[in-house]
This record gives C-alpha cells, structure tokens and sequence, in this order.
C-alpha cells in the first residue's frame, strides 16, 4: 500500500495534478467549518478486517494492516488530504543533485515508550528493513539507496522437480550510502539521480522504528510501540480476528493531529453486518460497502456519505505459473479474458458508478496518467474479438477447462458481485466456466499469492503509497518488487523504470512510465478493470469525515459527537 518524491519541479507538479475534488453524496455535512466541532475525547468505531502480519511497517503492504500503521507512526514526511507532501520529522530535506540527499531530523521527538527518535534511528531502522534475511515484504523500497543491492542479496537455488527457491544471503549488514553523521542529520546516497526520491518518505515502509523492535520483531509486531497521532490502547489491544483498539496519543505534535479520542477498529469478514451495524449507529464508519449497498448508501445516510475519485484500482491477475496461460496460446487467452468483460456495464450495473472503467495501469487522477496507450484496446469489451482470440488459442493449444477457472477474493470486501458478472461474461463470451474461489480474510489470498499456490486467477488492487505513476507500476510490477505476488518479470519493462526514475523533468519520467505500462499491455500479467470513486459512510455519531488523496480514510480528522 502506499511513497514520497521531491524536487520542486517534479513533486509540485505531481501534487498539481492531485487536486482531488471531494463530493458528498449526501448533503454538507462533510465540508462546513460549522460542522467540525465535536467531543475530543470521543472514541470511533471503524470497519476492518483481520491485518496479514504483526504490526511493522516495512512488513505490512495491504490496507487492513496499513490502515493502523499509519496511525501509529510519523514518518519523516506526512501527505496531506489533497496529497502533498509536507515535512513531519523531518526539519529540511536537500539535495545538490538529486542522488546526495541530507536530511535534518527533529530534535525532542520521541516514541510513546520514552524512547528518542534520532538520525541514528532511521539508518538502523532503514537497514533492517531493506536486509534480506529479516524478510520484510517492503524492503523493495530501498532500491534506490547506495548499497541496497548487498544487503538484499538472496541465493537461488533448482531443485530437482524443478521448484525454485530463494535463499536470504545479504554481502553486507547495512547499506553503504545511508549515514548518520549525528544525531540530527541523516545523509542518503542514492545509486543514480532520482528528483523525486524523498516524496516516497512518507510512505509507512521508512517509519521509523523504536531498537525493541529490531531487537524482537515478532513480539515487537503484536504490541507495537510507535510515534504517531494514536498509541495502542494497552499491551493486548490487538484482539485476533475481533478489533484492534487505539487511543490518542497525547505527547503527538505533527501535522496529524487527533480531533477524536481514539480508534476501534472492528474486523469483519462480510461487509453486509457492518452496513447493518452503521445504520444501528454500532459502527461509526466504513468504507467498504456490500455491492448491493453502493446504489442506495446516499439514501440510506443522508447527510452522512461523501464520494470523490481516488488513487486506487482494481486488477485482474494471471499467475505465469498457469499452464493455460503461459506461451503464444497464453498470450492470446490473456487478451481474450480481457475483451470478454464487460467493465462499462460492471462499473455501472454492480458499482452503481462509484467504479470507472480502467483506461490504463495506474488511475486518472495520478500525474501523467495517458489514457489512449499502445495497447490498451484490450481493455474494450468486444465479444467477437474475444471469441476470435480463444479461438486461435485453441489451435495452439487446446484449454484445459476440466474444472472451472476459479478467481480467488476475500469475501471481506465486497467483491462476489463484480467476480460473478465477470465470470459470466467468460462463459457467455468463451464458452468456458468460471467462479469465485472465496475466503474469508483477504490474508488468505495474499499468503496463496506468495507462495504461487492459486489455481486460477486472483482478484487484485492497488492504493497509492505516493502520488508518483511509478507508484502503480514499480511495486506491483518490477521483477522482485515487493507487490509483485505473481513474480512477473520483463527486462525491458525494468529498463524503463529505472530510465522515469533517473528523469530530470516530469514529463521525461513520466513519458518512459507510460512506454513501461504498453510493455506491461503486451504481457498482460493482470488485467486492468477500475479506478475508484470511494464512498464512505458514517454513524450519527460522527460529525464529520472525509478521506484523503488514495482513498484512504483520515481518522485523525473525524470529529465525533
């Protein structure tokens, strides 16, 4: 989930294009100076579902862990609701050059354990996220830093039937072009130029991190001691598979400041009871509704939702690993899949309009989004075509369709709806059969993921760390990048991000990210299917609330009665 970059040039023209207008669905309650007064104290219920892993920021990259993670740490840089960036730890952030950074660190900052938060800090933190053997699924991050390449080092390894496996084997403990040179300055050498390098520094994957976490990640990550707006409610507060309880953190002094007393996550595994917790005022907020949900949220909370566009999409992707889908045959089936669906219809019919269809990898309210890209026809619903393209599959290489594709999803989020539409259009369009394959816990889906154990395809998305177009394409896509679950890899596409990334002007950068994603039109490792418009609704309870620039909702920011 969710970077940073700099440069006036770059980063200010990145945040330009950002100016995300919100519109409520309901009434005002959601923009009036008059409305924002509320109790201070008060505490709010929120909707979540079960995080994948113990609590440390450089291992949690999905959104229910994420969510509580940026409550719980300041990082050098903060995002605001429109998403720019602005210092938070950090007193001044330079660079000559764009590859020698300095980075003066506020002084008197410390964690909620007393502990002070130094230069020193963030390169112990910073190395133990990037080195291999501590196994941190963010550690791709630090790719740009001097030296990374050895401490992430890893050994591969055939086996006999075949299987490859990797082996954590780091050259080196620490990275060569982070330094503390004391106790206030932090400099930073990157491997090649980079302007926008220090926006991603918001991102939870540099939070830093107090020396008992590194010390005993694993206990650190079930109670977790952080530096930001909110602090665990006591030691235990992470109730598994019920709620996770936070509270105000009264020693806070960043740009987050709490407007509420604290934040009770609940966890569901069905977006349905907790719509019916919402209208019973047992819930205070949401922003995931059943599908159902989405043509009558305005009706239901008068004056109590607001919709805007947001940096997020939804994806659908195909393990290589497939049979069906490797080769010629497979690249033509890839396109197949993607003609057959139907996303006009989906986005209006199950979304009710808070879905647009996908134009491209990366969402229209990013910097540089291009709709129109070589390519990108195949995300055209044409039945004819899809048809056609099967057809000549088949004459390579006939489908195994001995069982139906199956399209993994957690049921947390109300996903079931859209899978099926899609899944008919796959047997109405290519006479083949389809289904969801269901779990409870969106955890469930990503470990399949990870260890390339999914029978057929996985429903996917992406939140914007940072408002960069690298953002939707590096993470997710570049080969060994800390999102790409499906293990896709084209050099090709590699060169070419890291040509964005070494660009001195946006438009240069953002021209070679937008030559990546038609390397990524050609592959078709996933299929693009929307961007969002992310509603959300409140309780009586809240006064006011709104989300940011990805999405995401500001907690800090509810006022509640």
């Amino acid at each position: 989930m969710r970077f940073t970059r700099t440069s006036k040039a770059l980063g200010m023209v990145a945040i330009a294009a950002l100016a995300l207008t919100g519109c409520g669905a309901g009434g005002g309650s959601n923009d009036g100076a008059s409305q924002s007064a509320g109790d201070p104290n008060k505490v709010i219920t929120a909707y979540n579902s079960e995080p994948q892993n113990p609590l440390l920021p450089a291992n949690t990259n999905e959104t229910n862990g994420g969510r509580v993670i940026n409550l719980l740490f300041e990082g050098l840089r903060s995002y605001d609701p429109d998403g720019k960036a602005v210092n938070a730890l950090a007193e001044s952030i330079e660079s000559p050059d764009a590859q020698n950074w300095t980075i003066k660190v506020k002084q008197g900052q410390k964690f909620t354990n007393g502990e002070a938060i130094t230069a020193k800090t963030f390169v112990d933190t910073w190395n133990f996220a990037a080195n291999s053997k501590n196994l941190q699924n963010n550690s791709f991050f630090f790719e740009s830093i001097a030296g990374y390449d050895d401490v992430s080092a890893v050994t591969t390894e055939k086996a006999a039937d075949g299987k490859t496996t990797t082996t954590p084997a780091p050259k080196a403990q620490t990275m060569s072009g982070l330094k503390a040179t004391d106790d206030s300055t932090l400099t930073v050498k990157l491997a090649q130029p980079e302007a926008d390098w220090s926006l991603r520094l918001g991102y939870s994957a540099f939070y830093p991190l107090p020396s008992a976490a590194l010390a005993d990640p694993k206990t650190y990550g079930e109670n977790p001691v952080g530096n930001g707006p909110y602090k665990f409610e006591k030691t235990g507060a992470w109730v598994h598979d019920q709620s996770i309880s936070l509270v105000k953190n009264p020693d806070y002094s960043g740009p987050r400041s709490a407007k509420n007393g604290g934040v009770t996550f609940k966890f569901y595994t069905d977006p349905s009871p907790a719509y019916t917790d919402l209208q019973a005022d047992n819930l205070d907020i949401t922003d995931v509704l059943p599908s159902n949900a989405t043509k009558t949220y305005a009706a239901d909370f008068p004056d109590r939702s607001a919709t805007k566009p947001v940096a997020t999409n939804g994806t659908l992707n195909i393990p290589p690993y497939n049979p069906n889908f490797q080769g010629e045959a497979g690249k033509l089936r890839r396109q197949a899949l993607s003609y057959a669906i139907n996303r006009e219809e989906i986005t209006k019919v199950v979304f009710n309009g808070t879905r647009t269809p996908a134009k491209a990898f990366a969402p229209p309210v990013i910097d540089g989004f291009k709709a129109d890209l070589k390519g990108s026809e195949v995300l055209k619903f044409d039945a004819a075509k899809a048809k056609d393209l099967w057809a000549q599959a088949e004459k390579i290489k006939p489908y195994d369709g001995s069982k139906p594709l199956q399209i993994a999803s957690n049921t947390d989020g109300g996903h079931k709806e859209w899978i099926d539409a899609v899944a008919n259009g796959f047997k109405n369009n290519l006479g083949i059969q389809a289904e969801i394959q269901p779990f409870a816990k969106f955890a469930e889906v990503l470990n399949l993921r990870k260890s390339q154990s999914l029978p057929g395809l996985t429903r996917a998305g992406w939140q914007g760390d940072y408002p960069s177009l690298y953002n939707f394409l590096g993470p997710v896509w570049a080969t060994g990048a800390s999102s790409n679950y499906e293990k896709y890899s084209n050099p090709e596409f590699d060169k070419l991000l890291k040509e964005g990334l070494a660009a001195k002007s946006t438009t240069e950068a953002n021209d070679k990210f937008n030559q990546a994603q038609e390397i990524l039109f050609q592959d078709l490792p996933g299929l693009p299917l929307w961007d969002y418009a992310k509603p959300i609704v409140w309780s009586n309870h809240v006064v006011k609330a709104e989300t940011g620039w990805n999405g995401e909702i500001l907690y800090y920011n509810i006022t509640a009665k």
